[in-house]
């Protein structure tokens, strides 16, 4: 990977030189993939996620906004106390570290921050994961084996051994592409010495598919799931 930084005023853009991308605003806007015909599709989060391809790549676009009460009354904005300290900047040299450690997470693209004043507004690009499926959606479509579950429980492992402390770990950021198991969206992530902040992901994980399956009775989530996961973790009494 080579990280590029450009400034134009107050809109400043961290890119991947070695990925064929114009680093223009542009890049940013889901209408301008859209006149070039080049818009594969959306999805709905806290924000549109918008799905673009350019014939070389297929990426992910994500605007940042904010969730809970919060949301309500400032939807994209956010403090400005430096570059270096916005949530895109962050997450994409995070996200391009752990790339380069060769953990599974989707290669960064690009990241565009617009100041206003005392506020910034800011998007992310990553390069799309072929194939892969939410782990909420495939739980819709049927239960897991065993083996699966022991798999996402081993991928989580390996993050924690490598320090990542992974602020919204649910089972809409574990994606899955066949036997492969990545994790997507480090917003707010960060390396740390072990501790328990490695319980507390794994918690939020259980809390999050727990949610699912109260709101869905069709959702494929039980107790013995759990287990296997952690037993892939390697941890049999997490909780």
């Amino acid at each position: 990977m080579q990280p590029i930084e450009t400034q134009n005023g107050e809109s400043h853009i961290l890119y991947d030189a070695e990925l064929p991308i114009h680093a223009e605003p542009a890049l940013f806007e889901p209408a301008a993939w859209r006149r070039r015909g080049q818009f594969l599709g959306s999805a709905q989060g806290r924000g549109e996620t918008a799905f673009v391809g350019d014939g070389s790549y297929e990426y992910v676009l994500r605007h940042y906004r904010r969730g809970g009460l919060p949301g309500r009354l400032v939807r994209d904005r956010y403090l400005w106390v430096g570059l270096e300290r916005t949530r895109a900047w962050r997450e994409w040299r995070l996200t391009a570290e752990l790339y380069r450690l060769g953990l599974p997470v989707p290669r960064p693209v690009a990241a565009r921050v617009e100041r206003e004043g005392l506020l910034y507004s800011a998007d992310l690009i990553t390069v799309r994961i072929p194939e892969a499926r939410s782990l909420a959606q495939v739980l819709h479509d049927g239960p897991l084996p065993e083996a699966q579950w022991q798999a996402i429980g081993a991928c989580i492992r390996r993050f924690h051994a490598a320090g990542v402390d992974h602020a919204d770990l649910n089972a809409h950021n574990i994606l899955l592409a066949g036997e492969e198991v990545f994790l997507i969206d480090f917003d707010r992530g960060r390396l740390r010495a072990p501790g328990r902040w490695q319980r507390h992901n794994l918690a939020r994980l259980l809390r999050s598919l727990r949610k699912l399956y109260n709101e869905s009775l069709d959702i494929a989530f039980t107790d013995a799931d759990w287990h296997f996961l952690l037993a892939g973790y390697g941890d049999g009494n997490g909780q």
